[in-house]
Formats: C-alpha cells, sequence, structure tokens
C-alpha cells in the first residue's frame, strides 16, 4: 500500500457517515431508518422462562416489538458511529482469542453428600454402626418389606461409597443404597396451537365409559405440592398428603397442579381431566432444595410408596426421574408382585442421555411424549426400556394458583397412561400388573421402527382399548 492510501480511504469517512445515518440494516427493504446495526436476539422455540401464573389460556400480557417506541429515547444518538468504528476500523483481538469463554453451569446434585438409607438392619446392628460414627436421622415402619427403612449420616471424613460398604459390611442381609435424589420433569411453555390430546388418543370418555369400565377407580400420584383449592379441583376427590419434614421449604406447585388436574381435573372445569369422577390419593414428597430446584430423595419416595400401597392404590404416577437406586428398585419389583401399576416419565434429558429412574426398571411402564403430529418430543429420553408414547407437547392443563396453560414434557404424557391402566383395572380388576402392562403395549399404535423400537416403544397409546377385557393367559 502507498504511503497516501490511508487518504483516500479517510476521504471516503464522509459518504459512509451518511450512508450509516440514513440505511438501518434491519429494516425492511426498501425502507431508509435511524437504527442500530447488529442481529436482534433470537431464542429457541421452546426456551420458555419464568413462572407459570404470570397469566392465563387468553395470551397474557402484550410482547414488545421493535415498532413500538413511544416514550423511548431516540437510538440514533451515537449508535451510527459506533457502528462505523466496528464496520471500518479493525479492532484488536481479544486476549485469549475467540469469543469469552462463558461460566460452566454446575449441574444440581445426584444424591445426599452424606446419607445413606437402607432396610433389614436389626436394633444389635444399627447400635453397632452408630458407634463406629454413624447418626440416625430418621427411621419409619414400612408394612411392604415388613422392616424398617433408616436413614443414617455416615461418620466424618468418611468417603460416601466406603461408608455404604461399612453398612452392607455390618449387616450382609441388608439392601443399602445412597440417598439418591429425584426430580419432576423440567416444564417447557408451548406457544403453539393448543392440542387436543385426548383426540389423539382416542381417549373414550368422547364416546362415553362403557358399563364397568371407570367406576371406583382411585390414582396414586407421587410429585410436588398441589394446590387443591384451584377450580379444577372443585368438585374432585383429591386428598394431598405432605409427606416431607415440615421444617423443609414447600416445593413449587406448577408441576403437582398441572399433573394432577390432567388425571382429575373437573368435567365443567376449564382443564377438564382424563378421569374426572376418579378419586386422587396425592402425596407431596418433595420439598425446595438449596439450589431453588424441586426435589425428592429416595428415602421419601419409599415411604410415598408404602404409604400409597397401604392405602390400596393399584395405580400410580410418578412423573419425576433420577438416578438408579437399589432399594427403589426393589419396592417397584415388590410392588408389581402385588398388582400396583408403576406409570413414570422417561425424562427430558434429551436423546443422548442415559436411562432416567424409576422409569428404566423393567416392572415400571416408561412413558415418552410425541406431538399432535405423532413426532417425539425432540427432548425426551430413549432407550430399550421405553414402553409407550402419549401427547405430551402443548397439553393443555392447570396453572399452579388459576388458570390453564400449555405444558410441554414426558412428565405430561406419564398421566395418559396411568389413567388408561386405571381404566382397565377398573375392568379387570383381577388382573396383574404385568397384564395390564402387556395389553396396553399390544393395543399401542406402532410408531417409528416396526415392533419395540427406543424411540416409540411399542408405540401411541390407545386409549380406545383401555375398557377392553384382558384375554385370560393359557394355563
Amino acid at each position: 500500500m502507498s504511503d497516501t492510501s490511508w487518504l483516500r480511504s479517510k476521504a471516503l469517512l464522509p459518504f459512509w457517515v451518511a450512508v450509516a445515518l440514513l440505511v438501518d440494516p434491519q429494516a425492511p427493504s426498501g425502507q431508509m431508518a435511524f437504527g442500530e446495526f447488529g442481529p436482534k436476539s433470537a431464542f429457541a422455540d421452546d426456551d420458555g422462562g419464568g413462572g407459570d401464573d404470570g397469566g392465563d389460556d387468553d395470551g397474557g400480557g402484550r410482547s414488545s416489538s421493535s415498532s413500538d417506541r413511544s416514550g423511548t429515547v431516540p437510538r440514533w444518538s451515537t449508535r451510527p458511529f459506533r457502528t462505523l468504528t466496528d464496520r471500518f476500523l479493525p479492532r484488536p483481538p481479544r486476549r485469549g482469542g475467540g469469543r469469552r469463554a462463558q461460566r460452566p453451569v454446575v449441574p444440581l446434585p445426584s444424591r445426599a453428600p452424606d446419607q445413606i438409607v437402607a432396610t433389614g438392619l436389626s436394633s444389635a446392628e444399627i447400635g453397632r454402626l452408630q458407634a463406629t460414627g454413624f447418626t440416625v436421622l430418621d427411621r419409619a415402619d414400612i408394612q411392604l418389606l415388613g422392616s424398617e427403612l433408616v436413614r443414617l449420616r455416615i461418620p466424618p471424613n468418611t468417603p460416601l461409597e466406603a461408608a455404604r460398604d461399612l453398612v452392607i459390611d455390618a449387616a450382609p442381609q441388608s439392601t443399602a443404597d445412597f440417598v439418591h435424589y429425584y426430580r419432576p420433569g423440567q416444564e417447557a411453555e408451548c406457544t403453539g396451537p393448543h392440542c387436543a390430546a385426548a383426540g389423539l388418543i382416542g381417549w373414550p370418555a368422547h364416546i362415553g365409559l362403557p358399563a364397568g369400565c371407570g367406576g371406583n377407580v382411585t390414582i396414586g400420584l407421587i410429585d410436588t405440592a398441589i394446590n387443591p383449592a384451584h377450580a379444577a379441583f372443585a368438585k374432585g376427590r383429591v386428598e394431598v398428603l405432605r409427606l416431607s419434614d415440615d421444617g423443609l421449604p414447600e416445593s413449587g406447585r406448577q408441576h403437582g397442579t398441572a399433573v394432577a388436574a390432567l388425571l382429575v381435573g373437573g368435567a365443567d372445569s376449564r382443564t377438564p381431566g382424563l378421569l374426572p369422577h376418579a378419586r386422587l390419593i396425592a402425596i407431596d414428597a418433595f420439598h425446595r432444595g438449596d439450589r431453588q430446584d424441586d426435589r425428592s430423595d429416595a428415602y421419601d419416595l419409599l415411604r410415598a410408596l408404602d404409604l400409597l400401597s397401604m392405602r390400596g392404590v393399584q395405580v400410580t404416577n410418578m412423573s419425576l426421574s433420577g438416578p438408579a437406586n437399589a432399594l427403589l428398585e426393589q419396592f417397584v419389583r415388590r410392588l408389581a408382585e402385588r398388582g400396583m401399576v408403576i406409570v413414570a416419565a422417561a425424562g427430558n434429558g434429551g436423546p443422548r442421555a442415559g436411562p432416567s429412574y424409576p422409569a428404566a426398571y423393567a416392572d415400571v411402564i416408561a412413558v415418552t411424549a410425541v406431538d399432535r403430529m405423532k413426532r417425539p418430543y425432540r427432548r425426551a429420553g430413549r432407550g430399550e426400556h421405553i414402553d409407550l408414547a402419549a401427547p405430551g407437547v402443548g397439553v393443555w392443563t392447570a396453572a399452579s394458583v388459576s388458570g390453564a396453560r400449555s405444558k410441554t414434557g414426558t412428565s405430561f404424557a406419564a398421566p395418559f397412561v396411568a389413567a388408561a391402566a386405571a381404566l382397565m383395572k377398573s375392568a379387570n380388576s383381577t388382573a396383574t400388573a404385568a397384564d395390564i402392562h402387556d395389553a396396553l403395549g399390544k393395543s399401542a399404535e406402532d410408531l417409528g421402527a416396526p415392533g419395540k423400537d427406543a424411540v416409540f416403544g411399542w408405540g401411541l397409546l390407545n386409549a380406545r382399548a383401555a375398557c377392553a377385557v384382558i384375554p385370560k393367559k393359557a394355563t
């Protein structure tokens, strides 16, 4: 470049200033406007934020737009000149190069850092463990197992894995594991058209339930807190039991209220449920954690399942997920042997996530979510453990305080299968959990690859078959 080349660039600078003042690259073609350069913010299609009680089903507040300029300072004051420097004068590179590093997101804890849960310990064995530094935090008699469930704090400066091994060594006949945490599925708000989810699966309530089907149904629910004063439950039979320690902060009511309304919302409410005349025993086994997350743990889940078993519940919905746990696996197997059908959400960790529990246990019906076009929800978990698909994208249900909203996630697909299992149980009172599991799979509408697959399981729930009599197996 010659010694005077820079003069030519400076000579053109007034021209570019005039262009910058008159032309807004963001304005529609052919328009000239003052404006700042640079791309507008873009948001993913399901990145909803905040709680679910700021509005209602009528659209809520009005979002701001670039055309609404009332009461704002004109944006042309200094931006064009700053933009010119960005465009025509080279800027020094950032130190370290590339974009500024984002702070990594710290994952939520998967288990209590200093606790073990165990069953099958004798008083003498508990005493010996206490002598080595263990502390008994809580204990409960579990009718299902005929033994005591014990929550232990481990000795100081002892690794958690080593503490679990100490308990097993002290009582080889016991079952011990970590106090794993379980969380309700994260909700994603749906902004699309409202979905006629019940019609997608042919829910029989639209044509009337046949005689002998749907009467005297009791469903169990283990979830977050519920708002029993919501209009959806005004005429329902909803019993809410809080299981967590009164000293712990209550969990949020959004998730539990939405799931409960899907199951038993009043027929004449704005969010009619699948079984509006059914009885629901809802156990709030969650609390608000120190990371502001709603969580339950293995100890409370076991107590909740045992309580529902004692109340004679035959179908239980668990729209929650967490790690594998030896005691939880033992519980669900024993409950299935006693006839309880357990339905659980597959989880919203995404297609590459590992299995979520309790859904991945063989004795549990694992439910994934699909949209109104029968396409898989993009954040749903996948795997060979998936049993059935049900509507879970844009599902219309109750908000936590009043009104209603659309909800998305496998948490909101599971209640459709739980309700169908309840109908099937009412029409076949002697059917086992395995019978109902098998019948729901055989009657499903095959989606995806032929037969059972990792995306849809056996396929989309066919609720038209929910009241059919299950043929007895040959013996």
